[in-house]
């Protein structure tokens, strides 16, 4: 689970003509980036190496990468994920979790039935929701609040049996 890597941002286009690039943020905001001074290493001389980094004032960043020299080159990445290994990532507290950590663990109910496979984490502002897919491909989706998600780990997520409704 430690060199699995996770995506904290995409470059979504070119910003004016010298190679920046603009950033669609999927952490807390583009302090969470500025730890980071490059993306994409894992081998084979691929990294993006920042060289400026900024908010840009509407929830995303514009960034410059020493590799990208003009707008042609900085186009050519739209859509690019920039990742890190997930060991690079700040220790968790208790409770939290990183979305990368839940996706693709195996979901049992509290019962002891297998219910699938976790292969989506959504919010659309009131918290977190589980999307599990069930052997016949059919997905349900679950709170992750402690009532119906009462543990997880490396192994397995445990849901709550009277949430696991299709």
């Amino acid at each position: 689970m430690q060199d699995k890597p996770v995506t904290l941002a995409a470059i979504i286009g070119a910003h004016g003509i010298t190679g920046e690039v603009r950033l669609k943020l999927f952490g807390e905001g583009v302090d969470s980036l500025k730890r980071f001074r490059a993306f994409n290493d894992f081998g084979g001389g691929k990294a993006l190496n920042v060289e400026k980094l900024k908010d840009d004032g509407k929830g995303g960043a514009i960034a410059r990468f020493a590799e990208v020299k003009d707008r042609n080159a900085a186009e050519a990445l739209r859509g690019t994920a920039l990742t890190v290994a997930r060991s690079a990532l700040p220790p968790l507290g208790e409770g939290e979790y990183y979305y990368a950590d839940l996706l693709g663990l195996p979901a049992v109910s509290d019962e002891g039935d297998a219910l699938g496979t976790v292969v989506a984490i959504e919010n659309f502002g009131a918290g977190d929701v589980v999307e599990v897919q069930r052997a016949n491909g059919k997905r349900f989706m679950v709170p992750m609040r402690a009532e119906a998600v009462p543990e997880w780990n490396d192994e397995r997520l445990l849901i709550v049996a009277s949430y696991c409704q299709d």
